[in-house]
């Protein structure tokens, strides 16, 4: 088969500075605990767990005395309780969730009702909206803008989780500015996670199969793999080359692939051999 990448694939900057954090951070220390899994990657959790990164569910749980903040970010009470409880607290939050954390909180304190259009249960949007708790707002989550109560009412403001579609986020906007609300918009939608949907979107038209890395577990990833689909039925979510098998390829004259943004190089170009030798 022939095996074409996406011209942009895996690690984003927020991902790989985590991932740069979390390395120095064993060598430097014996035993460490991060807040939840450092990244949405199975296997790099593992890999860091048998180099010294335990994983905590809560602040009450760490018992080292070195905490990991992972790259989804913390709740501001969160934050203030590892920073009680432990010696060196590492910051590994991506920059641009830092970002967004800063514009919810910001946009409460203008004593706006904060939207953020994103996934109610992942780790970074109960961030966004913890952060617009603690500067005395009141925040929402919509998936998208048919979400949006009727009886929403402004002044208004709007951010996003960061691995979001940048069309759900416009639409929101766009219905909330429609119904002649006062709205301030804050775009946190990251571009990397753009350049990589688009990029799959593109490959995906051009081959007979996508193969999608990354973890089950990573919103990001799942995206990606829903935006393979529509043009590639045949696409396949792995998250190493181990989840591979032939016979998923049978009649498969070019393959492409892409990954998550939570998924290093070095698992890119295993399953891209794996793929080369069929």
């Amino acid at each position: 088969m022939k095996v074409l990448r996406a011209d942009s694939a895996g690690a984003c900057y927020g991902v790989q500075r985590a991932l740069d954090l979390a390395y120095a951070a064993v060598e430097e220390h014996e035993s460490l605990a991060s807040l939840g899994p450092l990244i949405h990657n199975p296997i790099v959790v593992d890999e860091l767990e048998a180099k010294g990164l335990h994983v905590a569910a809560t602040p009450d749980e760490v018992e080292q005395d070195v905490a990991l903040i992972r790259s989804h970010g913390v709740t501001p009470e969160v934050k203030r309780a590892l920073e009680q409880r432990c010696e060196v607290v590492v910051d590994a939050t991506c920059p641009h969730v830092l970002r967004a954390q800063k514009a919810s909180g910001k946009l409460a304190s203008q004593g706006r009702t904060v939207v953020v259009a994103g996934e109610a249960d992942h780790p970074e949007v109960e961030g966004l909206c913890a952060w617009c708790k603690d500067a005395g707002g009141t925040c929402l989550v919509v998936s998208d803008a048919q979400e949006l109560p009727d009886d929403l009412a402004g002044p208004v403001g709007v951010v996003a989780q960061t691995t979001l579609p940048r069309n759900i986020y416009d639409d929101v906007v766009e219905k909330l500015e429609g119904r002649g609300l006062d709205v301030q918009a804050v775009c946190t939608v990251c571009d990397a996670t753009r350049a990589r949907q688009d990029a799959a979107r593109e490959l995906s038209r051009r081959v007979d199969c996508m193969v999608v890395i990354g973890g089950r577990n990573s919103s990001n990833t799942r995206r990606l793999h829903d935006i393979c689909t529509e043009a590639a039925p045949r696409s396949i979510l792995v998250e190493s080359a181990a989840d591979l098998e032939e016979s998923q390829f049978t009649g498969v004259k070019t393959v492409g692939v892409t990954a998550g943004a939570s998924t290093p190089e070095d698992q890119i170009a295993a399953v891209e051999d794996c793929l080369r030798c069929w």
